[in-house]
Order: C-alpha cells, then sequence, then structure tokens
C-alpha cells in the first residue's frame, strides 16, 4: 500500500513505524508541518532544562531513515482531495495515496482578544517553546506572564522559574489545573507552584492581550492591566481540522472515529490529539489529548488501515506532573462521583472517586503508589465495594486483589 501519514508527532510517527513493519514493500510518506525530526511534547520542559535530546527525539533524529520512511518536513497540507486520494500540500504537490493517517494533532486555542498578536507566544511546539527559551536566555524577557492555568501552563511556569524568570499565571478558575485535579489537590500544586517562585493570579479573567503601553500586557475583566516582557497564552488546544473542509471527513471539535478509529471516507483513518475517540469509562466520544493515548491508538489505526479488525477498548484521562518537587498523577473523572474516599497525611493527599461501586476517578499527591493498580481497576470496571476505606490507604496494591476471581486484575498490573 502507498500510505501517507498527515503528522510525525507521538501518534503519526507510532503509525508510520507500524505501517512500515506490518507492510515492508509498501511504501510510507509521513508529512511534519515543521522542521525538526519527530519529537515528544511532554518532553519540551526536560529537554530545556537538561540540554538532554534522547527524551525529545525519543525515536532517534533517524528514524525515518533507519525505517525506510519518506520523510517531508516543512509540509503544510492545505487539502485532502478524497475523490482523487490526495493530500493537497501549500507549495501545490498532490501526493496520491491509497490509505491516509490523519495524526495533524493540535494548536493552542485562545479565544481572547489579541491572542493573534505576533507578540504572542504559546508552548505548544518545539519551535514556538524554542522561541519563548531563546529570549529568556537572551536576556529580553525576565517577566513572564502565562494566560492560562491548566496542564501546560502549570508545567512551563515550572520551567521558566526554575530558568530564574519572574512568572505569573492568570487563570479564570480559582484553582490551578481545574480539568484535572480537584480544589483539594490542586492545593498541593498551588503550595508547590509558590514555593517555586510562581506568582498565581487565580479567580481572575483575562479579557485581551494587548500592546498599548510600553511591551506586552494582560487586561483583566475588572480593568487592572499586567505588564510583562513576555506574554503566553496556554488557553488550551484544539484538534488541527481546518484543512479538512470538502474532504467528506466528519467534524467536530476532532474527527469523528468510529471503534476502528476510522473515519467517515473509507481508507482513513485517524489517531491522537485530532481524534474524537471513545472513553473507555463512559463510551462518550471525544478528544483525548495525551502522550498514551496517541501512542495505543496509532498502531490500532494504522493496523486497521491495512485490512486489520483492532477494535479500540477506549482512551483514558490521565496526567501525571513531573516537574513540581511533589509528584501528582490524576486518572480519570471527578464528576459525576457519588462517594469520595480520602487519605492525608504529612501532605500527602490520596482520592479515590466512586460510582455505582466502581473507581471513576483517581487523585494522588506526594505518595502516588498504587497509580497502577487503581487505573486497571478503573480501566475494566471492577466492583471496589469490597475494600471499603482500605482502598485508599497508600499501601493498598496487588496483595489486596488476589480473591479476584472472574474479575481478576492480575500480576501484570504495574504498581
Amino acid at each position: 500500500m502507498r500510505a501517507v501519514v498527515i503528522g510525525t508527532g507521538p501518534a503519526g510517527i507510532t503509525a508510520a513505524a507500524t505501517l512500515r513493519r506490518l507492510d515492508p514493500a509498501g511504501t510510507v510518506v509521513a508529512l511534519s508541518a515543521e522542521p525538526f525530526p519527530p519529537y515528544s511534547p511532554p518532553a519540551l520542559a526536560d529537554h530545556f532544562l537538561t540540554g538532554r535530546d534522547g527524551p525529545l527525539y525519543w525515536k532517534g533524529t533517524d528514524v525515518a531513515d533507519r525505517l525506510g520512511i519518506v520523510e517531508l518536513r516543512d509540509a503544510h497540507v492545505v487539502a485532502i482531495d478524497s475523490d482523487a486520494r490526495a493530500v493537497v500540500l501549500a507549495d501545490g504537490r498532490r501526493l496520491g495515496f491509497e490509505g491516509l493517517v490523519v495524526a495533524s494533532g493540535s494548536r493552542l486555542y485562545a479565544p481572547l482578544e489579541g491572542a493573534d498578536l505576533p507578540e504572542v507566544l504559546d508552548f505548544k511546539s518545539l519551535g514556538a517553546a524554542t522561541e519563548i527559551i531563546d529570549k529568556v536566555r537572551s536576556g529580553a524577557a525576565s517577566s513572564v506572564l502565562v494566560v492560562g492555568n491548566g496542564f501546560i501552563g502549570v508545567e512551563l511556569s515550572l520551567l521558566l522559574a526554575d530558568l530564574s524568570v519572574d512568572v505569573t499565571i492568570v487563570g479564570r478558575r480559582p484553582w490551578v489545573m481545574p480539568r484535572v485535579l480537584d480544589p483539594m489537590t490542586s492545593k498541593v500544586a498551588e503550595v508547590a507552584l509558590t514555593r517555586r517562585g510562581v506568582t498565581l493570579r487565580l479567580g481572575v479573567e483575562a479579557t485581551a492581550i494587548t500592546t498599548e503601553r510600553s511591551g506586552i500586557g494582560v487586561r483583566l475583566k475588572d480593568g487592572e492591566e499586567l505588564c510583562a516582557d513576555l506574554v503566553v497564552a496556554a488557553t488550551g488546544v484544539r484538534p488541527h481540522t481546518e484543512f479538512l473542509e470538502g474532504s467528506g471527513i466528519a467534524t467536530q471539535w476532532g474527527i469523528q472515529v468510529d471503534e476502528y478509529l476510522a473515519t467517515s471516507v473509507p481508507g482513513i483513518v485517524a489517531a491522537g490529539d485530532v481524534a474524537e475517540a471513545a472513553d473507555i469509562q463512559t463510551g462518550e466520544r471525544y478528544v483525548h489529548a495525551i502522550f498514551p493515548n496517541a501512542v495505543a491508538q496509532a498502531p490500532i489505526a494504522a493496523s486497521n488501515l491495512l485490512g486489520a479488525r483492532i477494535r479500540y477498548e477506549g482512551a483514558e484521562v490521565m496526567n501525571s506532573l513531573k516537574h513540581l518537587g511533589v509528584p501528582i498523577v490524576a486518572i480519570g473523572s471527578i464528576d459525576g462521583a457519588d462517594e469520595v474516599l480520602r487519605w492525608e497525611h504529612r501532605g500527602d493527599l490520596r482520592s479515590i472517586y466512586l460510582r455505582d461501586d466502581r473507581i471513576s476517578g483517581v487523585q494522588l499527591a506526594g505518595d502516588i503508589r498504587g497509580a497502577g493498580v487503581y487505573r486497571s481497576l478503573l480501566a475494566r470496571r471492577v466492583h471496589v465495594g469490597r475494600y471499603g476505606r482500605r482502598l485508599v490507604e497508600p499501601d493498598f496494591g496487588l496483595a489486596d486483589l488476589a480473591d479476584f476471581a472472574g474479575e481478576a486484575v492480575g500480576s501484570s498490573v504495574p504498581a
């Protein structure tokens, strides 16, 4: 098969490698809108702090040559001609395909006046992140306003604080990472952020990014203006679907896919941050934009493109903060729970959310033992009522599961 893969992020390069392995006689063309080898966005902070390239270029900078993949960089896709089976590039080239993987990832989503100003940067891509760090290291930016108190905003703020930058997070919600953490777990993160030198302005709404005064700033809803050398938007992400207009590929927020990760057009599949895949708990379809889901979806999508019929079990909701100084893991959803079990001791906090006697969400701060066990119990929808408060204790683990029969989790569960 002649296959084209749009995107060389975690989903794209994993799909390309799978296609090459399963169809060694075929041709695989991988397209990247960036000038860099395939890289891992979650490794950006570590890369800039340590200078290590290994975690960033997680498949190796020579992955395309090594696997026999045709890699085209700075290749901007502007359309898909589904009838002619061709991908159209901005320079006019048309790349024919028999099978297509759309793994185009996501971009900054900032519904804020002034967010499109050239002075406003983001931390979504290696190019944009490099520009931020270059400004900091050159001395052009010693103070930064980060608009957005989600996962990306927190990670970036920690990196900037470690680089001795005066950094302030501006967030509309009154606690950090509101889509991931409950208010109690968020407090643990907020204390750690403050200790690292990050200023928090939470529960305030930014209405515009301005350049009216000297330098750049953020105007708040109450009229207050905050100023800094640099403003970084970290308000969220949106799937790259703008080039799909007229292709016949059904989209809502992202690309709608079925249980086989197939799109509405035969011979075209999608994976990663662009795919609206089913949630493993609820079955609802929405974009689950995290690394583990991307690399889990990609081999299935690629295999099915070649004729397999592998069903995707569903995406997980999972996040972990590695650079905070206090480990935090969040799994599943805290919404709709009918019971919450908590354990707290000397700054460690564990919260288990239950719905219908099953784990629906987990929040661990400090002591994160058992995260893998909880993750498996949640994914398998195991009834856990028999454990009572034992479930939330730090040493809860595989030994407690020995009495399982038909619902056995098994010794393969990571601790």
